[in-house]
């Protein structure tokens, strides 16, 4: 095995990138350190990488909550504000950090801080939490059809003409969690069938 002995005690870290050079660079790294294991499944943190807080990034992390459901430390170029962080943290970002502005020892005790239940938030982005919470919490208004928004987000997708496989690769899930997405929302809306579903979702100005 290549790299440092693992420890008994390291943080199993899983790694999401968005391309394939960040993955390799922060695989390599967290291998030479023994505080750290790099692993599939049993996380205990996990990192993602990406460009961007966009929506096909926080529609990853909504599939990562629900297939692993681990703390986040989220990379990206540019410092995120406003929405997108509130919806990162309910997607369990615990640690938000500019990839080209972190060093490896800044990103190892941001992983550290995750495991151990802890968080990394940059002004900005607590700003924008300690603005959230100051004012009085109303409930989340439905969206009118009747879907969730998981649902919204894979009719989307079919409705770009993505099958099952790609789908779930798209968000991250996995494709018996797709097919169980559409399942239980035929079976709630009387729904025949796929292009039933992109039909009505269309029709009701979902997707």
């Amino acid at each position: 095995m290549n790299g440092a002995a693992v420890h008994e005690t390291a943080v199993r870290v899983l790694i999401r990138a968005s391309d394939p050079l960040t993955d390799t660079g922060i695989r390599s790294w967290l291998q030479a350190r023994p505080e750290f294991s790099v692993v599939a499944d049993e996380v205990d943190v996990i990192i993602v990488a990406a460009e961007l807080l966009s929506v096909e990034v926080t529609s990853a992390l909504r599939g990562l909550k629900a297939t692993v459901d681990a703390p986040v430390v989220l990379l990206v170029d540019e410092e995120a504000a406003g929405p997108a962080v509130l919806t990162a943290v309910e997607c369990n970002v615990v640690a938000l950090l500019n990839r080209e502005r972190t060093s490896s020892e800044q990103l190892a005790a941001a992983v550290l801080t995750a495991s151990r239940g802890g968080g990394v938030l940059p002004p900005a982005a607590l700003g924008t939490l300690l603005s959230h919470f100051r004012r009085p919490i109303e409930p989340r208004p439905k969206h009118s059809s009747g879907l969730t928004q998981r649902e919204i987000d894979v009719l989307r997708l079919l409705a770009e003409g993505l099958d099952t496989a790609e789908t779930a690769e798209k968000i991250n899930f996995s494709e018996r969690a797709v097919k169980k997405v559409i399942h239980d929302m035929s079976q709630r809306l009387e729904l025949r069938n796929r292009t039933h579903a992109v039909a009505y979702a269309l029709r009701n100005g979902a997707i």
